[in-house]
């Protein structure tokens, strides 16, 4: 998900950070669908994230400025512009332009924030089918009570191991406490709608972790 530009300096690409912005946002937006101002503020925080990240990926390579002027000379590489040393990871493991290095770390966050967005897509596709008339206990909400977050969890977290920046490690926190507490908020209606049914429900279904060997029939 990102350039394959090795040396010189691979920033300044803005229309390429507004993209990317607008297309994890429509993404997100198209699933999650905010209504209330207090799920706008929590979609606030995750635009935040997206334009913290993408500035940095591809806009203007804050977290490397500063680190290169403070380390100076005994920062691990000697061209910390080019988007191969944008990767923090593999440059503090002295594996900035390992081609292995680098193929896995792709692998394994794009895995990440592919499944997160799996997990978004079935979660409102079994809400948007019950209508909001039945509680939905069956497939992904037989291990975790709020799927689509944990996808979005999921995302966010899939970019900080493929893109690690001060400004995205400051806004992950916030975004986290933003959707707990929409979370929260939306169960106490999960509550007033479906009574005894829900609250069964929660006591057997965590939140946001899945248990092994749990599920809902």
């Amino acid at each position: 998900m990102d350039g394959a530009q090795v040396g010189g300096y691979a920033y300044g690409m803005w229309p390429v950070v507004a993209f990317n912005i607008l297309l994890f946002l429509f993404f997100a937006i198209g699933f999650i669908k905010p209504k209330k101002k207090v799920e706008w503020r929590s979609m606030g925080a995750f635009v935040g994230f997206l334009v913290a990240l993408f500035t940095e990926m591809y806009g203007f390579p804050l977290t490397i400025y500063f680190l290169s002027t403070w380390l100076g000379k005994s920062y691990p590489v000697l061209d910390p512009f080019s988007h191969s040393s944008g990767h923090l990871v593999l440059v503090f493991l002295g594996l900035a332009h390992s081609a292995v290095a680098m193929t896995i770390l792709h692998l394994i966050s794009n895995a990440i924030i592919f499944f997160g967005g799996y997990l978004m897509y079935k979660g409102w596709m079994l809400i948007h089918g019950a209508k909001g008339e039945t509680l939905v206990t069956d497939s992904v909400y037989s291990y975790v009570r709020h799927p689509q977050y944990c996808g979005l969890f999921l995302i966010t977290i899939g970019f900080l191991i493929q893109w690690p920046s001060f400004t995205t490690l400051i806004m992950w926190p916030i975004l986290i406490f933003a959707y707990y507490r929409l979370a929260k908020r939306e169960e106490k209606d999960m509550e007033k709608q479906f009574g005894e049914e829900f609250l069964k429900y929660k006591k057997k279904v965590p939140a946001y972790i899945p248990k092994s060997g749990r599920e809902i029939k």
